[in-house]
């Protein structure tokens, strides 16, 4: 097999376009890189910075992403039932923007475990909104007249009544604690 001058300039025009390709990568690996760095100091500046400025450039930066997170979750199709994808991925921010003011300390030292918490946010804020869409409503029991501020030893049985109705009502025995003190012993908070 003799190369002849057409198939030796066929092979450098591949081994050009190997060549370009492979160093059009190493160049999008560095521009990746550079943008990941870019990425992570805008959500440090806004985060450390709080300002409007920085946290308006933050969630239009990342907006897409976590609307196609919203597309993606495994609850999409119940959670569109009641909200669209944009509220969803407002109220990830604004989670993501509540824990991180309240933890001060929180810093994140890659882009992706700063996304990782901004996805952790959005997931919280689709499961919270489906378990208040599909909690049970439980009645509360009809009253006949209204409650007066001042108990007579007739009220005694009907009060005592009532807050076995609301004992039932309430799910751990912390809350009902609580409760009780209260409203059946009239403590103050």
């Amino acid at each position: 097999m003799s190369m002849t001058l057409e198939n030796l300039t066929d092979h450098r025009k591949v081994v050009t376009l190997v060549e370009t390709r492979g160093s059009e990568r190493k160049y999008r690996g560095v521009q990746d890189f550079q943008r990941t760095q870019e990425n992570l100091e805008l959500i440090q500046r806004a985060l450390s910075r709080q300002n409007d400025e920085d946290w308006s450039l933050l969630v239009e930066r990342f907006q897409g992403l976590v609307l196609a997170w919203v597309r993606t979750h495994t609850q999409r199709e119940l959670a569109s039932r009641y909200h669209t994808p944009e509220y969803y991925a407002s109220l990830a921010f604004e989670r993501f923007w509540q824990a991180t003011r309240r933890n001060q300390a929180l810093t994140f030292t890659s882009l992706e475990a700063a996304l990782s918490y901004l996805k952790s946010s959005l997931n919280g804020a689709i499961l919270d909104t489906l378990r208040f869409y599909t909690r049970p409503e439980v009645p509360l029991p009809e009253l006949d007249y209204l409650y007066p501020n001042e108990l007579t030893t007739e009220d005694i049985p009907f009060y005592h009544d009532l807050w076995e109705v609301i004992k039932n009502l309430i799910p751990t025995p912390r809350k009902r604690r609580i409760a009780y003190l209260l409203f059946y012993c009239g403590l103050k908070p």
